[in-house]
């Protein structure tokens, strides 16, 4: 086995390690607050600690998936997979987007029931200080976490650490709207209880915002969508520094979970040797990876410029 393959695959488990490390760290403070929140929406009466309690539910089953999927993008490239498998990390951040949206609107939906009846006479449960408390631990607890593990996702580049920081902010602000909803609805009396059910709403419709930015980055990768333009320029910069490579064109570029694939037309000076010609290559496939990582798929087709033809060839 070649160096450069030996340290991408020390990269590999080492980055595999972190993710999970960061995910279970996640995943052990999801389990805490979901007991607390389904006993404190219960025993409280609030709806809206037991939607949030329910939010928190889907945390723990999106650390879940984060742990299975990004095992499995963790893997080397084989028969199957030519270009490894970083697409089930995508995967994974698609899948916890579409859970987040399936938890909102049933949050909304809810809500909505509650604040219809209120509107049609019926009176609302007072909810109790005991909600209100696990509210305000969840908001310190969650935003912790979000803090830990989107540092973790940037360090390591996860699109699915990542989408689960955004999971554990989104419970933040859920627990803050919660936390507004039943504090009010305590202290300002029977009156305004509806508060309760109102604020489960209001957070539902701002996951429903954070719940389709994530599906949008997942489907944009899974349906082969191109890297930004300011990464796209850089490439062709890092290209054209290369001596004797002109004219870098026909660039193809995509996201393979945390790494980049690259496809690069360059042109280069006819009469140089195959030798060279390859030598340049190398170095542009080098420096892509200096600067995108060592996983970062390269693939340079070199096209001759300045070449003499076999007329000129016999007339010299």
């Amino acid at each position: 086995m070649s160096a450069s393959r030996t340290g991408r695959k020390l990269y590999r488990t080492e980055r595999e390690k972190e993710i999970f490390q960061v995910t279970i760290a996640g995943g052990v403070i999801n389990t805490v607050l979901l007991v607390f929140k389904f006993v404190a929406g219960i025993t409280a009466r609030s709806s809206a600690m037991t939607a949030d309690a329910v939010h928190s539910l889907s945390d723990f089953i999106t650390d879940i998936v984060v742990l299975i999927f990004v095992r499995i993008s963790g893997r080397p490239q084989d028969k199957s997979h030519d270009y490894g498998h970083g697409k089930f990390e995508t995967l994974a951040s698609t899948a916890i987007g579409i859970a987040l949206l399936a938890v909102a609107i049933g949050i909304i939906v809810s809500g909505a029931g509650k604040v219809s009846a209120w509107l049609h006479g019926e009176s609302l449960e007072k909810p109790g200080t005991l909600a209100f408390w696990a509210a305000l631990i969840s908001i310190i607890l969650k935003e912790f976490t979000y803090r830990f593990t989107i540092a973790a996702g940037k360090k390591l580049d996860s699109q699915a650490l990542k989408a689960n920081a955004w999971h554990h902010r989104s419970d933040a602000f859920s627990s803050l709207g919660t936390a507004a909803g039943i504090g009010c609805a305590v202290l300002l009396g029977d009156r305004w209880t509806v508060l309760d059910p109102i604020a489960s709403i209001v957070v539902g419709a701002f996951i429903v915002k954070v719940s389709l930015g994530l599906m949008k980055d997942g489907i944009d990768e899974l349906t082969e969508s191109s890297l930004p333009d300011e990464v796209e320029n850089e490439i062709i910069a890092t290209a054209s520094s290369i001596p004797d490579v002109v004219e870098p064109h026909h660039l193809k570029t995509r996201r393979i979970g945390n790494s980049y694939a690259i496809e690069l037309h360059v042109r280069m000076d006819g009469r140089i040797s195959l030798s060279e010609a390859h030598d340049r290559a190398s170095q542009i496939e080098n420096e892509l990876r200096k600067k995108y990582g060592e996983g970062t798929h390269v693939s340079i087709h070199m096209e001759p410029v300045g070449q003499r033809t076999p007329s000129q060839e016999k007339s010299s």
